[in-house]
């Protein structure tokens, strides 16, 4: 299961009354390495000048690697984190996260390309 999901989630899913602040909240509570990562590459991003910050540290255990594949992998998380924190996510491997400013087309284009996605590969990533 990707999110851990209260009843009262449910009901106000099923009643069309569930906003992008609960749906977060709900996220944050349920994939706390992965929102771990998140808030500390949006920390560094809005601490720098660049047009964007990666994480490279691999998680430290499989279960927080999961967290960020089950965040990452899916499309209605990823634009409420986007949505969320006015920015542009994209994900290369079982770790390697990036957050774009959202005028940084350039940078965010380059780092999804097949070149950047084989330039990042290591033999230790094989199996991640």
């Amino acid at each position: 299961m990707s999110l851990t999901v209260s009843p009262e989630l449910i009901d106000r899913a099923q009643r069309d009354e569930l906003d992008d602040a609960a749906f977060v909240e709900c996220i944050r509570t349920s994939l706390p390495y992965a929102w771990q990562v998140v808030e500390g590459l949006i920390g560094e991003l809005r601490a720098g000048g660049t047009d964007f910050t990666a994480n490279e540290v691999p998680p430290p255990d499989e279960a927080a690697r999961g967290q960020l594949l089950r965040m990452l992998a899916s499309d209605a998380m990823r634009g409420a984190l986007e949505r969320h924190y006015g920015v542009r996510l994209a994900f290369q491997n079982c770790h390697k996260l990036a957050v774009f400013r959202p005028e940084a087309d350039e940078a965010y284009r380059e780092f999804v390309t097949p070149r950047a996605q084989i330039l990042n590969q290591r033999p230790e990533l094989v199996d991640c």
